[in-house]
């Protein structure tokens, strides 16, 4: 029989809050630019961290974005097939290939970008100034602190 004193309260459970705040932001975002500029979340996040950090090779977008590869290299290639990402060979391994938006990627991506922005200022507005510094100091040390207990 459980120990009532360990029973698991869902609703205050960070990392259940954590995933379920991450998800209704992640859909509400998604309402944003799935209709008008027709992409998946997954394509998104592939086309953000490019506008970010390019050139990347997919392992790398997976590992910024932490998806599954597999769901990276459909989204690289539906982008590719939609003329928004290109692929090219690394010219000091060519068994290298990076990527990288197209211009048409760009122009996409910068239309979004400001929606995002102010969907993520709308967001805030519940928190004050201070409450967000230490929102952004707090959510920096827990991210440190997962990567630290995933890793060993």
């Amino acid at each position: 029989m459980p120990n009532p004193a360990q029973a698991l309260e869902l609703e205050n459970f960070l990392p259940y809050r954590l995933s379920v705040l991450a998800q209704l932001v992640s859909q509400s975002l998604h309402d944003l630019y799935a209709g008008p500029f027709d992409l998946s979340v997954t394509q998104w996040r592939v086309m953000a961290a490019l506008g970010r950090f390019a050139p990347l090779t997919a392992s790398d977008v997976a590992q910024r974005t932490v998806m599954d590869k597999v769901a990276v290299s459909r989204a690289v290639a539906a982008l590719m097939q939609r003329g928004l990402v290109e692929r090219a060979t690394d010219r000091q391994d060519r068994r290298r290939a990076t990527l990288r938006l197209s211009a048409r990627g760009r122009a996409l991506h910068g239309r979004i970008v400001p929606l995002a922005l102010e969907y993520e200022a709308r967001l805030c507005q519940a928190l004050s100034a201070e409450e967000r510094r230490s929102f952004d100091a707090l959510s920096d040390r827990l991210f440190a602190r997962a990567k630290r207990l995933r890793d060993g």
